[in-house]
């Protein structure tokens, strides 16, 4: 199983960056995590976010591979305990699929995006900027894959 984390956002804060390569290293290479970043869309001043979002949305389905399961990372998705992330992605292991994971950039992903995304996940109700939303994802996956390999988990 291949899983990657596309975000929209190349130039990050050294502090998200620190953040996740500290989790990304944590993988074992046999269950590796991958982090791909494609550029945001330029914003022009009185211009809609719609242009950039679409210009997002694009470069996000060209860094899809074909057959991957893609999980758009929205507020409106589902919402996971830990526990039941470790499940529904044991369950995409075992089916043996690649999982990839979209982040959209400060305005949200583009509605072809979201139609392509084979689900949705809510990391939380509340409006997370883009650049902790990637920390946490990249943690939360960290914390499910410890789970999965069967490491003391605080909440039990």
């Amino acid at each position: 199983m291949r899983l990657r984390v596309i975000a929209v956002g190349t130039r990050m804060p050294g502090w998200v960056r620190a953040a996740c390569e500290d989790y990304l290293k944590r993988f074992p290479p046999a269950h590796s995590l991958q982090l791909v970043e494609v550029a945001a869309g330029a914003r022009a001043a009185g211009a809609g976010p719609e242009l950039a979002r679409a210009s997002e949305g694009e470069r996000l389905l060209g860094a899809v591979r074909a057959g991957e399961h893609v999980v758009a990372l929205d507020e409106r998705g589902r919402a996971l305990s830990t526990r039941e992330l470790a499940g529904w992605l044991g369950e995409r292991r075992q089916a043996g699929l690649d999982v990839s994971l979209l982040i959209g950039g400060p305005d949200g992903l583009a509605p072809p995006v979201l139609a392509r995304a084979d689900g949705r996940w809510s990391l939380s109700r509340l409006t997370l900027p883009h650049a902790l939303a990637r920390v946490l994802a990249v943690e939360q996956l960290y914390r499910a894959h410890t789970i999965l390999a069967h490491h003391p988990y605080h909440r039990d």
